[in-house]
């Protein structure tokens, strides 16, 4: 996604807000430990990779990220640049004590135990001189939105979701419905209009004529309209309902397989 993300976000590694400015906005701290996910936010939450300790050990740089002899190999260069990356979302998650001391919160944990506040800020300051030429694309921009990714990933993926977020059924279904209202008021609104005309048309009756097919199908179209989103979400909720079951039956035959597996070599 990476080469696309001019259209999700601003072009701009500082736009990362504080810790305490997260929490302003209401949004709750989730740990992850996929990079992929790290500050992506979803509504009032926002995931976040916590700080690994081996990246703030001086012979970790030394040993496999700035040595030619690293045992990385050839991938040595891609992950400091991705390391180099993820450290400087650190010099603007975490700009204030405050936000050190939210960082530090047992239910967040983002940063090592035993790590002062004074220790961080030495740290993160040798970060400063590093540009968007030294990381990779990914970190060029700051945070995204979960819902554009998963919305632009159909046509840049050829996926149905970036990644799966599980839901309730109702949770799911209840996103379709403030479109379908809208859609259904509206045509709701002229369908209403259309008979008010038809009402007073006694006295337009030559111009009532020349409408009344539109009227009509527009009509039908309202009808099949409505048939055509009722039988899509049904046959959505019957996908959902067969995919959860083949996957089951699925498990459980490996299950069962290996079972009798185990049974044949223990004999």
């Amino acid at each position: 996604m990476a080469p696309h993300l001019w259209l999700m976000s601003t072009h701009s590694n500082s736009s990362i807000r504080p810790l305490h400015r997260q929490r302003v906005l209401g949004r709750r701290i989730l740990i992850t430990e996929s990079p992929r996910l790290h500050l992506v936010w979803y509504y009032d939450q926002i995931y976040i990779k916590p700080l690994p300790a081996y990246l703030l050990s001086h012979a970790f740089w030394q040993v496999y990220l700035l040595s030619k002899d690293s045992p990385l190999g050839n991938r040595r260069h891609a992950i400091r640049k991705a390391a180099l990356g993820y450290i400087r979302t650190y010099r603007y998650l975490i700009r204030y004590p405050s936000d050190f001391e939210i960082a530090q919160e047992s239910s967040a944990r983002l940063v090592p135990v035993g790590i002062t506040w004074h220790q961080f800020c030495a740290f993160v300051s040798e970060f400063d001189t590093i540009d968007d030429k030294d990381v990779v694309e990914r970190y060029e921009y700051g945070e995204l939105r979960m819902t554009r990714l998963n919305f632009y990933s159909k046509f840049l993926l050829r996926r149905s979701q970036f990644d799966y977020l599980p839901a309730q059924y109702a949770t799911y279904f209840n996103r379709y419905f403030g479109p379908i209202l809208f859609t259904f008021a509206a045509a709701s609104l002229e369908l209403s209009a259309m008979q008010v005309e038809v009402a007073v048309g006694d006295t337009l009756e030559a111009s009532l004529f020349s409408v009344l097919p539109v009227y009509r199908w527009f009509s039908i179209s309202v009808i099949l309209g409505g048939i055509v989103i009722l039988v899509m979400l049904l046959g959505r909720a019957l996908y959902m309902y067969t995919n959860e079951w083949v996957f089951a039956l699925g498990a459980r035959r490996k299950w069962l397989r290996e079972k009798r597996k185990d049974a044949a070599n223990s004999i």
